[in-house]
């Protein structure tokens, strides 16, 4: 391959990795870059999981194998089956020298003393490919797992100039994969409550107006469970802001371990005193009885004097829900409810019949100018900011 060739091929699997938006997009990325870059017929990325002992895969491109998937769940190797990963990857180069790439062939000792040649050269074999070059991939100055990419049987093997390349790329790959960290730590605090380390309000937005576009297309049952947290103004004033803040992580910790008896559902704080589950999937009766769960929790805390908790859901009687903000109103006023009532269950939106007082407040034109009327959730130009959905 000429030099502006392979220059190309580079930039490209730079650029492939930068305009990732997730982890797997970027691991997708970086194999089918490299495997390309190195006109291979197949390519691997693999993690080094020293904790548990092994090498896992997480993604294969290009011609696969039948019982090889794109992204595996469970394809790992344990670590003693190949030497090289604690050997070559760490030993090697942590005095100094380079983590360079190596090359295997088909034609390689596949017997005796077993060792990572022998179980390298055996799964080319098994796979019908005929050579592969393998490439430590370093991060943050530890080895971080392996670029493998091979060629089928009957192409050209590959040489030394090929593994050089190749060590070139892991490095660049490693680039790439520092930069999705980054990204993904910078999406994760934009997305998580710094106190509690819930969801936040922003990352239930999200959720919820993609759970409301699959409630349209499909008719998936949505639930929003909304709590205030009773209490936490007294506790604040008389006992100071981080005993307040314990208060807060300890429903934080209740609302999850609550919210994990439910498949999927997201908990969140929304800011202050108030908090929220959303649910997808699961029927209404679920949520209301995890809701009950949860203020019965919450009521046998320490500090605090329980919540007021109110549920809304397109599992009852609350007519249509073409927006997220009908949903936030229904469930807004249901807690509004349960607060008026100081009730320790919760109010679900829908349950009284047709003339439901909460879904009548819920739908009510807004008055801010009212003092005892709640200031219902919604962005402005949402599609419900007039009549009711």
């Amino acid at each position: 391959m000429g030099e502006d060739r392979r220059l190309a091929s580079v930039v490209a699997l730079a650029q492939g990795m930068a305009a990732a938006h997730t982890p797997r997009e970027s691991w997708r990325a970086a194999a089918l870059g490299a495997c390309r870059a190195l006109t291979g017929s197949f390519a691997a990325l693999s993690v080094w999981e020293r904790e548990l002992g092994r090498l896992r895969v997480l993604v294969n491109v290009g011609d696969r194998a039948p019982h090889e998937e794109e992204f595996p769940e469970d394809e790992a190797y344990p670590v003693h089956q190949f030497p090289e990963i604690t050997e070559f990857l760490h030993e090697r180069w942590v005095g100094g020298g380079g983590p360079g790439a190596w090359v295997e062939t088909a034609e390689g000792p596949a017997a005796g003393q077993p060792g990572y040649c022998h179980q390298r050269v055996a799964a080319l074999r098994r796979r019908g490919r005929g050579c592969c070059v393998v490439a430590p991939i370093v991060l943050h100055g530890r080895a971080w797992g392996e670029l493998y990419v091979a060629r089928s049987v009957g192409a050209s093997v590959f040489d030394r100039h090929d593994a050089d390349f190749a060590t070139v790329l892991a490095a660049v790959v490693a680039a790439g994969l520092a930069q999705t960290e980054r990204l993904e730590e910078a999406r994760r605090l934009a997305f998580t409550d710094a106190l509690t380390g819930l969801a936040n309000r922003r990352a239930v937005d999200v959720r919820l107006e993609e759970a409301v576009e699959r409630h349209r297309r499909d008719g998936s049952v949505i639930s929003l469970v909304v709590c205030d947290l009773n209490g936490l103004k007294r506790v604040n004033d008389t006992l100071g802001h981080a005993v307040g803040d314990r208060l807060l992580e300890r429903f934080g910790s209740v609302l999850s371990l609550c919210g994990a008896m439910l498949p999927g559902a997201l908990a969140a704080r929304l800011g202050g005193d108030e908090f929220c589950l959303l649910v997808v999937g699961p029927p209404a009766g679920d949520v209301v009885k995890t809701a009950e769960e949860l203020c019965r929790r919450a009521g046998e805390l320490a500090l605090g004097d329980g919540v007021a908790c109110g549920v809304a859901s397109t599992d009852e009687a609350v007519g249509p829900v073409r927006s997220a903000r009908r949903l936030f109103r229904l469930a807004d006023a249901a807690q509004y409810q349960a607060k008026a009532r100081r009730a320790d269950r919760p109010v679900v939106a829908g349950r009284e019949g047709p003339d439901d007082p909460v879904v009548r407040l819920a739908d009510a034109p807004s008055e801010p100018q009212t003092p005892e009327r709640r200031r219902f959730r919604g962005r402005r130009g949402d599609e419900d900011a007039g009549p009711p959905a």
